[in-house]
């Protein structure tokens, strides 16, 4: 993916300040490792949701909940959102499509179909159209913002968002590349928000450490090189760190964060999947352990943005910001 014209960043407004958003993946539990499924998959780690919210919202936080096909389409589930909704009027319901388990099911499983940008258009219109609709039924309005599940994003994907009424999108993971397993490429983009058919928010990724100017083409040119970014990260020459709390140690976020501030950016966007929020079933949250490390690892970072004044931004105040 092209980075953006200088012309198309976003100049944020004097009085928005230094925020940060938290936009939370609200999806169905799989078996990571597993094989592709229309079916293997539950929604029990749900039930966590309001006291995940309720410990978020007490710090301040205002998080926004992109939900795909198999919870809009769930009444249980959608129960434990729309129960959100009445108590909190900040939250936000956007859309996150997982083609494998969006109908129409017209293509194979596969991982590169797993990608939501590699569908012909007709049929990834078609499935954008289904989850539209699934999420304006269960909740009585229709969601304003979208992630492509797996960040797979493709350019033609911006313009049928903006046709189908959406305003902003939050697909691109900046640093990472995921053409390996045939999906997108974003190691030519930075967190820096733009303009195109709708807004594009990435994902916050710093880079730290003594080279970290470099970046994304310093980090994929190691990669050619047995170990050598694991080398660079020890010794403090250069590391990844996205802003999530699953598989970031608490310490490189928290520099990350000094990093991102210190050179002048005005929006974190942090992110996590919401079955972390339950032991097993994802990769980042195994057992109790990991669980109360998750929390942890939230009670620092916002225990920092607190200190340095950095206030929460909920899709609401980011949209009108945006407008």
């Amino acid at each position: 993916m092209p980075p953006p014209d200088a012309a198309a960043l976003i100049d944020w407004p004097a009085d928005f300040g230094t925020r940060y958003a938290i936009f939370v993946d609200t999806e169905e539990e799989f078996d990571w490792s597993a094989p592709f499924s229309r079916d293997a998959h539950g929604l029990s780690a749900l039930a966590a949701l309001p006291d995940a919210h309720r410990r978020l919202v007490a710090r301040g936080a205002a998080p926004a909940f992109f939900v795909d096909y198999p919870v809009a389409s769930d009444p249980r589930a959608a129960d434990v959102l729309r129960a959100i909704l009445a108590d909190d009027p900040r939250v936000a319901i956007g859309a996150q499509l997982h083609p494998w388990v969006n109908p129409p099911f017209e293509e194979p499983l596969s991982a590169l179909a797993s990608y939501a940008g590699n569908l012909p258009p007709a049929l990834l219109e078609a499935k954008l159209d289904a989850l539209t609709e699934a999420i304006a039924a269960a909740f009585g309005r229709r969601p304003l913002a979208f992630r492509a599940g797996r960040y797979g994003l493709a350019p033609g994907l911006l313009g049928l968002l903006a046709r189908s009424g959406y305003r902003l999108d939050s697909s691109v993971r900046p640093g990472f590349d995921y053409r390996a397993g045939g999906g997108p490429d974003f190691t030519r983009i930075d967190a820096a928000a733009w303009r195109d058919a709708v807004i594009e928010l990435p994902l916050s990724t710093v880079f730290t450490g003594l080279l970290r100017r470099r970046g994304a083409r310093l980090r994929a040119a190691l990669g050619a090189v047995p170990r050598a970014r694991g080398v660079f990260a020890r010794t403090g020459l250069l590391s990844r760190v996205p802003l999530t709390p699953e598989g970031v140690p608490v310490a490189e976020a928290l520099e990350a964060i000094a990093v991102a501030l210190g050179e002048g950016s005005r929006l974190l966007n942090f992110a996590f999947h919401s079955p972390s929020l339950v032991p097993g079933h994802t990769p980042y949250v195994r057992d109790g352990a990991d669980l109360a490390r998750f929390w942890r690892w939230w009670d620092r970072v916002l225990d920092l943005l607190d200190r340095r004044g950095v206030r929460s931004a909920s899709l609401d105040d980011l949209l009108a910001a945006l407008a």
